[in-house]
């Protein structure tokens, strides 16, 4: 922390109280004064100073006091009890003067302390901005390490990201390849009900034309179609199982594939949709088959009866 500037009063006083303590009772004179003040005496009387701005003051002091001195001296005609007198008014002057340089000397000291306690607390400022500076370089230290870690998470998120999107540029097309299949499937199955309808129209009119004939025949085929019914209906049951078979075992793949959430989410649907699609087949295929097996002959309605079922099972083996 700079020093304080130094007043001309307090240079003055202090000039003054050097005089003093030099004790020369003769009239001063510039030797004398120089004896008794210097530029380097004065600074480290007061403690630091610009030597240029002290040597200007002390000269200016030192021709007002000469030439004080040698005004006194200047008038050797006067009587000695009048040259007393003025030695007297003179000393006297002078004592007035030195209580001034004491009075300045305190305030000058007071200052001083004033100063030096300022110089302390500045001085423990500057100590307490050094351990924040100090503890700021810490944290930017930290935060450097923080934002080095964090950058090297980013990139190895944007690498995972860019794994995670090839994976799903490859779901998506196997989920394109599935729709396709699932596509592929409804064509198969629209052109098996259209078959079946236009069988089933066939098979109508030649019912009616041969309702009268066959009676008899029904009767039997009555009989033989409700056992192809049981038969139907234990092989939907075993069919059944299997299904509850295949899903825990989906399940079971499920549990194991939780770190591809995605897949499985988008396998399910798929399943999902293919296993609603098979059993509105299964039942579509039933409802149509039924009427058919009318008309059919007890072979062909047996062997439609076991294609169902196995038809159905290959698909959801496929699917």
């Amino acid at each position: 922390m700079p020093r304080l500037a130094t007043t001309p009063e307090q240079i003055r006083a202090t000039v003054l109280a050097m005089l003093t303590e030099a004790g020369d009772a003769a009239p001063p004179t510039a030797a004398r004064f120089r004896r008794a003040v210097s530029v380097r005496k004065l600074r480290a009387r007061l403690g630091g100073g610009d030597p240029a701005t002290l040597s200007r003051t002390l000269n200016a002091i030192e021709a007002e006091v000469v030439r004080a001195g040698l005004t006194e001296l200047a008038i050797p005609e006067l009587p000695p009890e009048i040259a007393e007198q003025m030695r007297a008014l003179w000393q006297a002057a002078v004592a007035v003067q030195l209580d001034d340089v004491v009075r300045l000397k305190r305030e000058a000291q007071a200052a001083a302390e004033v100063a030096e306690a300022a110089r302390v607390e500045a001085e423990l400022r500057v100590e307490l901005l050094r351990q924040e500076l100090t503890e700021v370089r810490g944290q930017l230290a930290a935060r450097d390490t923080a934002l080095a870690e964090a950058r090297a998470g980013l990139a190895a998120e944007r690498t995972r990201a860019e794994q995670l999107a090839a994976r799903s540029g490859e779901l998506e097309a196997a989920l394109g390849a599935a729709q396709d299949r699932v596509a592929a499937g409804e064509r198969a199955q629209a052109e098996a009900i259209a078959t079946a309808q236009a069988r089933y129209e066939a098979l109508s009119k030649q019912l009616l034309q041969e309702t009268a004939h066959q009676r008899d025949a029904l009767q039997t085929e009555r009989g033989q179609f409700t056992s192809q019914l049981k038969f139907a209906e234990r092989r939907l049951a075993s069919l059944e199982d299997v299904r509850g078979r295949l899903e825990a075992d989906l399940a079971s793949e499920r549990a194991a594939r939780q770190t591809a959430a995605g897949e499985a989410s988008a396998l399910k649907a798929v399943t999902a949709s293919q296993r609603a699609q098979l059993d509105e087949l299964l039942h579509a295929t039933l409802a149509a088959a039924a009427p058919a097996a009318k008309a059919a002959r007890p072979g062909s309605a047996t062997s439609a009866a076991k294609s169902a079922p196995r038809a159905t099972a290959k698909r959801r083996g496929q699917s």
